[in-house]
């Protein structure tokens, strides 16, 4: 088998040295697995949060060209921290024949595979939240303080080492002016022309532009207001405008738009990815449409009924649907005999043995065995300056290889069965009418549904958890008929 390696950090805060770790183990598995590396495909300082990295995008782009078998990473979250992001991609690489390797968290085979690896993602991405409530907290703190949370800055003030605002001296005073000259009628393009005139430049450096100035105007900073998120603190920071000459600016701008906003967010449909048209198997996915009365639907329909591709699935309600899966996948996780294998398969993975440590510890008693034949040269009147430096050479490589055994042996995952079963037990307490925790929900247990006019398929990421659910049953009772073949025989993406 041929393999590419892919090494990724994330920020400065991480180093070279980072993508020399992740190589390193990568090769030593390669080595221990008869795979031959051919390629490294390597993106510095770029979060896993975006798919907008050059090196993975050429590595996904080259996977097409049936050079290489497999793609080695450190971890899965080296790949992607994104769900969605990792499910298409992961199907891209399958579709190209190429299968996905974290060195770091070996996968078994099959429905517990799917299960344990999207289990490890979860809960890496329950970490990276509340790292981020933590920054969150920080930032919080800051503002009730009056200090700076973060951004590019505001025209018209200064931030001194300890984040604290000032009033910008050069700056300030034509702030205010440009406040005045609004509410005394001038037009915004004269204001953008006057501050250009007086060399004001937006935090970016550049000039200033209608949009600059129509931000400017509604900041409310400049009444002295810090806030973040959710917290607004009053005068927090030094005032440049005064409040009644903000609030008939803000009164102008509202009768000076041109129109409201018409655009609304996208509603998001929950089972994109998942949902597979039972009659010719192709992806179903979300659309809208608005009645006589102007009443907005949402559905789910085949892809091939709307490329008119000879397909006559029925259209599905998209809330109904919905409803349904998030109460089949409820109903799963509240059986204890479900979270207790889950456990089970969880521990399982953590506790395979660490392909790097068993080539160190080889080494190291390579090192030993070379230490005891040169003690027992220099026992017999065999000593020089030359094996006095071999001696040193070797004690120092000794040294070097139980300090990285040591690291290794703690870089251990070490989730246990009390926090893996204390998370999972959460997703028992969700508010299943919130979309956030829907949503969470069916990312992490279900895995394909398959849609027909009477009846659904769902498959859970879980050994023995297909379940036939009937329409007609799901309007007045429990709607699971029975339970067909493992998730290792579907065809789920």
């Amino acid at each position: 088998m041929t393999a590419v390696i892919y090494a990724r950090y994330s920020s400065d805060n991480q180093r070279e040295e980072s993508i020399e770790g992740q190589i390193r183990e990568c090769t030593a598995y390669a080595e221990k697995n008869g795979i031959t590396v051919i390629k490294h495909y390597i993106d510095r300082a770029f979060s896993a949060k975006t798919d907008n990295r050059p090196e993975f995008q050429q590595m996904i782009k080259d996977s097409g060209k049936k050079l290489f078998d497999v793609v080695l990473v450190w971890k899965f979250d080296r790949f992607a921290r994104n769900r969605f992001d990792s499910a298409n991609y992961k199907m891209i690489l399958k579709k190209n024949g190429v299968h996905l390797i974290s060195v770091m968290e070996p996968i078994a085979e099959g429905s517990q595979g799917i299960l344990v690896e999207t289990l490890l993602e979860g809960m890496a991405e329950y970490y990276s939240a509340e790292l981020s409530e933590k920054v969150i907290r920080g930032q919080t703190e800051n503002a009730l303080k009056g200090k700076c949370t973060g951004g590019t800055g505001t025209i018209g003030y200064k931030i001194d080492e300890d984040k604290f605002y000032h009033l910008d001296p050069l700056t300030a005073p034509l702030v205010l002016e440009a406040f005045q000259r609004y509410d005394n009628g001038d037009k915004m393009v004269e204001i953008v022309n006057f501050l250009n005139d007086k060399g004001v430049r937006n935090m970016l450096g550049g000039k200033m532009t209608h949009s600059s100035v129509n931000t400017m105007l509604k900041n409310r900073r400049y009444i002295g207001e810090l806030s973040f998120r959710d917290i607004v603190v009053p005068d927090a920071i030094p005032t440049i405008v005064p409040k009644d000459l903000f609030d008939r600016v803000q009164k102008r701008l509202d009768k000076n738009k041109r129109a409201p906003a018409c655009g609304k967010a996208d509603e998001e449909y929950l089972l994109t990815t998942k949902l597979f048209c039972g009659k010719c198997g192709t992806l179903m996915f979300g659309e809208s449409g608005t009645s006589a009365t102007g009443r907005t639907y949402y559905y789910y329909k085949c892809a091939n009924v709307k490329r008119r591709k000879g397909c006559n699935k029925k259209t599905v309600q998209k809330e109904w649907l919905e409803d349904l899966v998030v109460q089949k996948t409820m109903k799963l996780i509240q059986d204890d005999a479900v979270i207790d294998k889950i456990v089970q398969l969880v521990m399982d993975v953590q506790n395979q043995e660490n392909t790097t440590i068993p080539l160190l510890e080889k080494q190291l008693r390579e090192v030993n065995k070379k230490l005891d034949n040169l003690m027992k040269a220099i026992e017999d009147g065999l000593y020089t300056r030359t094996t006095k430096e071999r001696l040193e050479a070797l004690e120092i490589q000794k040294d070097e290889l139980t300090a990285k055994i040591a690291d290794k042996k703690l870089k251990k995952p070490s989730f246990n069965e009390d926090f893996i079963r204390f998370w999972l037990m959460k997703f028992r307490k969700f508010d299943i009418s919130q979309k956030k925790q829907r949503k969470a929900l069916i990312e992490i247990f279900v895995n394909a549904i398959f849609l027909y006019d009477d009846r659904m398929l769902i498959t859970f990421n879980y050994k023995d958890g297909t379940q036939t659910v009937r329409f007609e049953d799901a309007l007045t009772a429990d709607g699971v008929e029975g339970k067909s073949s493992d998730l290792s025989s579907s065809a789920g993406p």
